[in-house]
């Protein structure tokens, strides 16, 4: 059997620094992107030792794209962005124009030309999903008019940058020559006019036809009963949507899956085709960023390393400041002002399919990349302190605001905290259920039919926000967290049902909960003995295990049948 397998030993590798970096990534707290990109760079062609198959890695990175864009398409809400119209729109085109400007400014300082300077530009303005999501995540931030403004925003971004990636190739197909700075008017308004009709005819397909074959597929599959062709279907969808795209309507693999994944987020199956095909999302994702890292020379450090300076500078100092003016501008608060704007200083996806096709179209010198790609570890490592000064900030402002009011002073607006607090629930004699889902569902249905107060921990905010509509009180967040659990009012409960199929992270809720209400008693759920006995180690008082149960009710339902049948044939014996 041959050994030169370049596709496995790409695979191995790539994903197994990713690993290790991204460990200690996060180790330092920092975002695991940042060690994806470092384990790139490792093994691209730039730093000694194993070099992957750059080809390769080139390819598993689209597919990395497309499922990425996927995902995206999947969490996309008209709903949520057009709450935030007034200022999401506008303020994130305003943000974009002034981050693209700065950036062809450098640019023209480096002697590159226009073509070149606005797509570095582009590249810069628009902020990592990945970065900005887990940052109001961390900060309990997404469902406060903040983290609102902040999603909406990146949508808008989302969507420039989608019809950036559509446009680019047919306008550098309609510049004269080689000289990209002169400009064919009559070749561009056709080539515009071409590609906003494939474009049309693409969303017109996907809206009319796909909105109604892609559900009617997806529930079909799901009434089968097999997992494992739902998870297929699901991405038969996004990669078939992706390929039909690029091969019929000339458009990017990105659009197409990002449509898959928007049409998909209308279905009643949307959340369960997200769980599904997350863990080969994210495999592929990281793959996407290892291939990125790739590209990336380090040389460019030290070569110019003023230019390094002034992208950076751009993405952290000048985006900021263009976001914290339009916010102000509209009458947001300096707390609302400064989260916007911290949110936005860094750059990640999207700038990194634009330059990767910006270099492809010969349109961005490979230089632009480099520091597009520069300024993107840099300003990914710096956000989590940026995070941490706005955090000293405002708590500054919030104690001088404190004794402004308490010397009767005039105070010009009310501070908003740096983190949105937790407010313990005001429930007593009430079941705290940690979880949401096929489990936590079925006990929530049964909690409400029995009238019993309840209180409900879910890491799905999708899922919090229709419980709350329903009148349900829950709170959004990994009840693992430390702080987490001091929204349920564990001293004043009833009991804790651990709901959550996960019994390693059962066992820290298990632990802190018990620690928190030592008399509390405390029910979970596991799939194994060994999961039993860590649940049991940590503090619980019940551990149910799941088959164990349809066991034990399959073996009743057993009895009762043969009991059933035997009592006739007794009674007609004493007859």
């Amino acid at each position: 059997m041959p050994h030169d397998v370049p596709l496995i030993s790409t695979l191995v590798i790539a994903l197994g620094l990713a690993w290790v970096f991204g460990a200690i990534a996060n180790r330092f707290r920092l975002p695991p992107l940042v060690g994806y990109l470092i384990a790139g760079i490792v093994i691209g062609p730039f730093t000694p030792g194993f070099v992957a198959d750059q080809d390769l890695a080139i390819q598993l990175a689209e597919l990395g794209v497309i499922l990425l864009m996927f995902g995206v398409g999947l969490h996309f809400s008209l709903e949520d962005l057009l709450s935030v119209r007034a200022i999401a729109l506008p303020g994130a085109i305003v943000q974009i124009a002034c981050a693209t400007l700065l950036g062809m400014g450098l640019a023209f300082w480096m002697g590159w030309d226009l073509a070149g300077g606005f797509v570095f530009g582009l590249a810069l303005s628009v902020a990592s999903t990945v970065v900005l999501l887990r940052a109001m995540q961390e900060r309990r931030l997404i469902e406060t008019e903040r983290g609102r403004i902040a999603v909406g925003w990146l949508i808008v971004e989302d969507i420039v940058m989608v019809m950036t990636l559509v446009l680019l190739p047919g306008f550098v197909a309609a510049f004269a020559g080689e000289d990209m700075a002169r400009l064919n008017v009559t070749a561009v308004a056709a080539t515009l006019g071409w590609t906003l009709a494939k474009f049309a005819g693409f969303v017109a397909v996907m809206l009319i036809v796909g909105k109604r074959v892609i559900p009617w597929v997806l529930h079909y599959m799901a009434h089968t009963g097999s997992r494992e062709l739902f998870r297929l279907s699901v991405f038969a969808i996004a990669l078939g949507a992706a390929y039909g795209a690029a091969e019929l309507f000339g458009v990017s693999f990105a659009l197409g899956a990002f449509f898959a994944g928007m049409i998909l987020s209308e279905s009643a199956l949307s959340q369960q085709a997200a769980q599904e095909t997350l863990p080969l999302r994210d495999a592929f994702a990281v793959l996407f960023f290892v291939s990125v890292g790739m590209l990336f020379d380090p040389a460019i450090l030290v070569h110019a390393p003023i230019a390094v300076l002034g992208t950076l500078l751009i993405i952290i100092v000048g985006k900021s400041l263009a976001a914290y003016g339009i916010m102000r501008l509209f009458g947001y608060s300096i707390a609302s002002a400064l989260t916007i704007s911290a949110s936005l200083a860094q750059i990640g996806e999207f700038s990194f399919i634009l330059a990767n096709l910006g270099v492809e179209l010969k349109v961005l010198p490979e230089d632009g990349r480099d520091l597009i790609l520069a300024g993107a570890i840099m300003s990914i490592i710096l956000n989590p302190f940026m995070f941490s000064l706005l955090d000293h900030i405002l708590v500054r402002r919030e104690k001088a605001s404190e004794a402004a009011a308490q010397a009767e002073a005039v105070v010009e607006e009310e501070e908003e905290p740096p983190r949105e607090p937790i407010r313990p629930t005001h429930l007593t004699d009430h079941v705290v259920l940690v979880g949401h889902g096929r489990v936590g569902s079925h006990v929530s249905n049964n909690l409400s039919k029995q009238k019993i107060p309840f209180f409900v921990i879910e890491d799905n905010d999708d899922v919090v926000h229709a419980l709350k509509e329903q009148g349900i009180e829950a709170f959004s967040g990994n009840a693992a967290a430390p702080d987490v659990l001091t929204a349920a009012n564990l001293n004043a409960a009833r009991c804790l049902l651990v709901a959550i199929p996960d019994a390693f992270e059962g066992g820290q809720v298990v632990q802190q909960a018990r620690a928190s209400n030592p008399h509390l008693p405390i029910i979970a759920r596991s799939h194994s003995d060994a999961e039993t006995e860590h649940l049991l180690t940590h503090g619980a008082d019940i551990v149910i295990v799941g088959e164990h149960e349809i066991a034990k009710a399959m073996l009743e339902q057993l009895a009762a049948d043969s009991a059933d049948k035997k009592k006739p044939a007794a009674d007609e014996t004493k007859s």
